[in-house]
C-alpha cells in the first residue's frame, strides 16, 4: 500500500532501461517453495519436472536488458536467496533440469517491509545478499505519510481505467473521503 512498485516502475521508465522490460515479481508469494521460486525467478528446460513440456524462461530472462522488481525479497528461502546472489554477481542464470547458463542483464530493485539487518543478524538473509542489494536506500513513506499523492493517484486509475473502456468517476464526498482517509 505504500507505491513500491509504482516507485520501482518510474524509475524504469526514468531510465536509459525504460524501453526494455519491466518485471514486478511478487516474492512473498514464492516463500512457500523454493523450486517455485527457483522456476518463476530463473526458468526451466523441458523435462524439468512433470509437466514442464517446454523450456520457460523465468523473470531474470523475461526481464533481460530492462529492470527485475522484487518485492518482498526478505520473503525469498534462503535457498533461492543463495541463487539470487549467484546471479547478481554472475549475471548468469541457471534454468531448472539444465546446466548450462544463460546470460542476462538485468537492474535488479528490491523492495522489502521487514527490517532486513535484524533477518541478517538472525540467519534468516544472506549477509553478502543484503549488501549487494543495499546499494541505494530510496525509503517510501506509507500513502498516509504522503495525503498530496492520494488525488494524482486516484487520477491516473481513472485514466487507466479510461484507456481500457471502464469508467469511473468521483464525487466530490468522494474526493473528501480520499483526503481524510488514514
Amino acid at each position: 500500500g505504500t507505491g513500491k512498485e509504482l516507485v520501482a516502475r518510474l524509475l524504469h521508465e526514468a531510465s536509459e532501461r525504460g524501453s526494455e522490460p519491466f518485471v514486478p515479481v511478487n516474492c512473498a508469494v514464492l516463500s512457500t517453495s523454493a523450486d517455485l521460486a527457483h522456476d518463476r525467478l530463473f526458468g526451466h528446460a523441458a523435462g524439468a519436472y512433470t509437466g514442464a513440456r517446454d523450456f520457460q524462461v523465468g523473470a531474470f530472462e523475461a526481464a533481460d536488458g530492462g529492470t527485475l522488481f522484487l518485492d518482498e525479497v526478505g520473503e525469498l528461502p534462503l535457498a533461492v536467496q543463495t541463487q539470487l546472489l549467484r546471479v547478481l554477481e554472475e549475471g548468469t542464470v541457471l534454468p531448472l533440469g539444465t546446466m548450462k547458463p544463460r546470460s542476462v542483464a538485468v537492474r535488479v530493485v528490491a523492495a522489502t517491509n521487514r527490517d532486513l539487518p535484524t533477518m541478517v543478524e538472525d540467519g534468516r538473509f544472506r549477509l553478502d545478499l543484503y549488501h549487494r542489494l543495499n546499494v541505494l536506500i530510496l525509503p517510501v513513506p506509507d500513502l498516509s505519510e504522503r495525503r498530496e499523492d492520494m488525488r494524482s493517484i486516484a487520477k491516473s486509475v481513472i485514466h487507466g481505467l479510461k484507456l481500457k473502456k471502464q469508467r469511473l468517476s468521483l464525487s466530490p464526498d468522494d474526493w473528501r473521503a480520499i483526503d481524510v482517509y488514514s
